[in-house]
C-alpha cells in the first residue's frame, strides 16, 4: 500500500495540472468572445435602448433628437467634437493628477500619524458634501478665468475618493506582517515602502476605476459653472442648449460617454497588469 500510495503521489506530481477554464491562459477564454451568450445580451440590451430612444424622439422631439440626427451631427463636424474632447480630457487628467497626488500624501500622512488623521478627516468630509458648483465662481473669482479654476474643482471631485481608499489600503495590513516586520527592525519607511504601499495598491486601483471617469464629470462641471470657458465639450453643452441644438448636446454627451468608458478599461487594463499576483484580478 504505501509503495502504491508512492506511486500514485509521484504520477500525480508528474502530471501537469490542467489549466482552469477561467484563467486568462485557457484557450476557451481567450475566445470568449465569440459565443453568442458573451456579447448577445448587450447588443440585445443597446438594440432595446436605440428603440426607446427613436420611439421618444417621435413623441417628444423637443426633448429627444432621433439618433440619425445625432449620428449626423458627429460625423458633419467631426473636429469640432474632437478639438473640445482634447481639452476636456485635459482638464480631467490634469485634475485627476492634482487631486491624486494631494490625496496619497495625506492619505500616508493620515496613516501613519493618528494626530493628522483626527484633525484632517472631519474637514475632508466636509469639503465632500460641499457642493462644488457652489465654490466655482469664489475660485474664479481668486484664480481668474484661465484654467487653474476648472483643475482645483476636477481635483476636489477626485479627491475624497482616492483619500478614502488609499487611507483605509495603507492602514488595512494585517498586525501579524507587520510584527514581522518590526521583529527585524524594518524602519517606519521600510514598512512604508515595502509592505503598506504594496498592500494599499488594490485600493488605490479601486479609486482609480472610480475617480478616472469622474474626472471627465468634473471637468464638464467645471467649464459649465466657471465662467470664462470658452473650450470643452462642458462649453458646448452650455452653448448648443442655450441655442436649442439638440443633437450637438447629445452628441457632445455621447463622446463624454465613450471617454468615461475608454478611461475606465485603461485602467482596468493596467490594474490587471500591474496586480496579476492579487486575487482581485483573477477571472
Amino acid at each position: 500500500m504505501p509503495v502504491a500510495a508512492g506511486r500514485t503521489s509521484a504520477a500525480s506530481q508528474a502530471q501537469p495540472a490542467e489549466p482552469s477554464r477561467f484563467s486568462l491562459s485557457h484557450p476557451q477564454s481567450r475566445l470568449a468572445w465569440v459565443r453568442p451568450a458573451v456579447w448577445l445580451p448587450l447588443v440585445v440590451m443597446l438594440a432595446v435602448l436605440a428603440a426607446l430612444w427613436q420611439w421618444g424622439a417621435r413623441r417628444l422631439p423637443y426633448l429627444l433628437p432621433s439618433l440619425p440626427d445625432v449620428g449626423r451631427s458627429l460625423t458633419e463636424n467631426p473636429g469640432y467634437y474632437v478639438h473640445n474632447a482634447l481639452v476636456t480630457l485635459g482638464e480631467a487628467t490634469a485634475g485627476l493628477g492634482l487631486g491624486f497626488a494631494a490625496a496619497f500624501a495625506l492619505a500616508v500622512l493620515t496613516s501613519e500619524l493618528p494626530i493628522v488623521r483626527r484633525a484632517v478627516m472631519p474637514i475632508a468630509v466636509v469639503l465632500n458634501v460641499t457642493p462644488i458648483v457652489a465654490i466655482a465662481p469664489a475660485l474664479v473669482v481668486a484664480f481668474g478665468f484661465g484654467p487653474a479654476p476648472k483643475l482645483i474643482i476636477t481635483g476636489l471631485i477626485c479627491f475624497f475618493p482616492i483619500l478614502i481608499n488609499t487611507a483605509t489600503g495603507l492602514r488595512s495590513v494585517p498586525q501579524e506582517v507587520l510584527h514581522v516586520y518590526r521583529t527585524i527592525d524594518a524602519g517606519r519607511i521600510e514598512m512604508l515602502w515595502h509592505l503598506r504601499i504594496p498592500h494599499a495598491l488594490p485600493f488605490v486601483f479601486a479609486a482609480l476605476r472610480i475617480v478616472f471617469p469622474l474626472s471627465i464629470i468634473g471637468a464638464v462641471v467645471a467649464e459649465m459653472s466657471a465662467s470664462g470657458s470658452t473650450r470643452g465639450l462642458g462649453t458646448a453643452i452650455s452653448v448648443a442648449s442655450s441655442m436649442n441644438q439638440l443633437p450637438v448636446v447629445y452628441a457632445s454627451i455621447f463622446v463624454l460617454a465613450f471617454m468615461g468608458v475608454t478611461l475606465l478599461l485603461a485602467v482596468t487594463l493596467v490594474e490587471r497588469r500591474a496586480l496579476h499576483w492579487h486575487d482581485s484580478t483573477q477571472d
